[in-house]
């Protein structure tokens, strides 16, 4: 069983960078699909990045491609989500999720995080 452990999240302005980090403990995050989604108030939870096998497998969704970056550190047991040019729209929960499927799909992701709150405002 793996648990993760968001952290990294806060008030930026729009424009601004933030870093999420994922922690894994339990087991080695080696094999799995590891993924961000986001969660806005009285929104449905949306697919954000995802990686697998150290970039053999990598995915962004639309709205933050080109600003967002996911990389993994399996050495430490951790995943990063580097996001830059953030937009209000960006703020939301950000969860951390591991699986075994490469998919967008939240269901497909036997595992996450608690989530950390990201709120862009100027």
């Amino acid at each position: 069983q793996v648990e993760l452990v968001e952290s990294g999240g806060g008030l930026v302005q729009p424009g601004g960078s933030l870093r999420l980090s994922c922690t894994a403990s339990g087991r080695s995050i080696a094999g799995y699909v590891m993924a961000w989604f986001r969660q806005a108030p009285g929104k449905e939870r949306e697919f954000v990045a995802a990686e697998w096998e150290q970039k053999s497998w990598i995915y962004y969704s639309d709205t933050v491609k080109g600003r967002f970056t996911i990389s993994r550190d399996n050495s430490n047991n951790s995943v990063v989500l580097q996001m830059n040019n953030l937009y209000k729209e960006d703020t939301a929960v950000y969860y951390c999720a591991a699986g075994f499927a490469t998919s967008r799909v939240a269901s497909l992701y036997s595992h996450w995080g608690q989530g950390t709150q990201v709120t862009v405002s100027s």
